[in-house]
C-alpha cells in the first residue's frame, strides 16, 4: 500500500515552482506556436484534431488522482473537507474533459506541445492527487473554517468565469470557421485574457482552499503558463485589429 512521504511531495512541489519559472523566462517574449500564434508557413504535419487533443491532453489530470483513490485502501478522504477538495481537483478536469472538448472549435493541435500536455497533467493529477489522498490532514471543522471557504468561493468564481469566457469564445465562430475575431461580452469586456484570468482564480482559490504546497505550486505555475499567453494574446489582438478597445488590460481588471 502506498504510503505518504512527505519529502516526495516537498520535491514534486519545488520542481513545479522551478517549472513555472522556466515557463515564465521561455514565454514572456515570445509566445508558444499554436493557436493564433502559429507561424504562417508551419506545415501542418503532426497535428490532431483539437477536441481530440484537448481530451487526451486533459484526461490524466482526471485519471491519475481516481487511480490513487481507488488504488487506497481503505479510503482515506475523510473528513468532508478533504473529500471536497479532492472532488474539486477532479470536478475542473472532468469538465475539462469530458465536455469542454467536445464543444471547442480550436485549431489542429501540435503534437509535441500535446505530448509535453499530457506529460505535465500525469505529474501535477499525481502530485495533487497524492497529497489529498495519502499525505493532507484537515481538522474536522475544516469545512467552517475562512481559508476554505474564502477558497471556495474563488475557486467557484473563477470556473464560473472561465466556462462563460469560453462559451462567448466558441459563439465568436460559426461551424468549421477558424478565422478570429474580436470577444465581446461578459469579462472580456475589460481584459483581453477573460477565460486565462478565471482559470488563474480558480487555481488560486483551490490553493487557499487547499492550504498546500502543492496547490500552491500548481496555481503559481498555471500563474507562470497562462499569463504570458495572455499578455501576447492582448499584443495580437491590439495589433491585428484597428477598433479592438483602447480600454482593456490584457489579465487583471484595471491593473495589468
Amino acid at each position: 500500500s502506498m504510503q505518504c512521504f512527505p519529502g516526495l511531495v516537498l520535491a514534486l512541489s519545488s520542481l513545479l515552482g522551478a517549472l513555472a519559472l522556466l515557463q515564465l523566462s521561455l514565454y514572456l517574449r515570445v509566445p508558444s506556436r499554436y493557436g493564433k500564434h502559429e507561424e504562417r508557413l508551419c506545415r501542418p504535419r503532426g497535428r490532431l484534431p483539437a477536441r481530440c487533443a484537448w481530451f487526451l491532453q486533459e484526461l490524466p489530470s482526471f485519471l491519475v488522482p481516481a487511480l490513487l483513490l481507488a488504488l487506497r485502501s481503505p479510503p482515506r478522504l475523510e473528513p468532508l473537507g478533504c473529500r471536497l477538495l479532492c472532488c474539486l481537483f477532479c470536478w475542473h478536469y472532468f469538465y475539462r474533459t469530458f465536455i469542454y472538448p467536445f464543444f471547442t472549435r480550436g485549431r489542429p493541435f501540435p503534437l509535441q506541445l500535446l505530448f509535453f500536455g499530457m506529460l505535465f497533467c500525469i505529474y501535477n493529477g499525481f502530485l495533487q492527487g497524492y497529497y489529498l489522498i495519502y499525505c493532507a490532514e484537515y481538522p474536522n471543522d475544516w469545512c467552517t473554517d475562512i481559508r476554505f471557504t474564502s477558497g471556495l468561493l474563488l475557486f467557484l468564481l473563477g470556473m464560473g468565469i472561465n466556462i462563460h469566457s469560453d462559451l462567448l469564445l466558441r459563439q465568436l465562430r460559426k461551424p468549421g470557421e477558424v478565422t478570429y475575431k474580436i470577444p465581446q461580452g461578459g469579462l472580456f469586456t475589460y481584459v483581453s485574457g477573460a477565460n486565462y484570468f478565471g482559470e488563474i482564480v480558480e487555481w488560486f482559490g483551490f490553493a487557499i482552499a487547499t492550504w498546500s504546497l502543492p496547490a500552491f505550486a500548481f496555481a503559481f505555475f498555471t500563474l507562470c503558463c497562462i499569463g504570458p499567453r495572455a499578455y501576447h494574446h492582448h499584443r495580437y489582438y491590439l495589433k491585428t485589429f484597428m477598433d479592438y478597445p483602447k480600454s482593456r488590460k490584457a489579465l487583471i481588471p484595471f491593473v495589468f
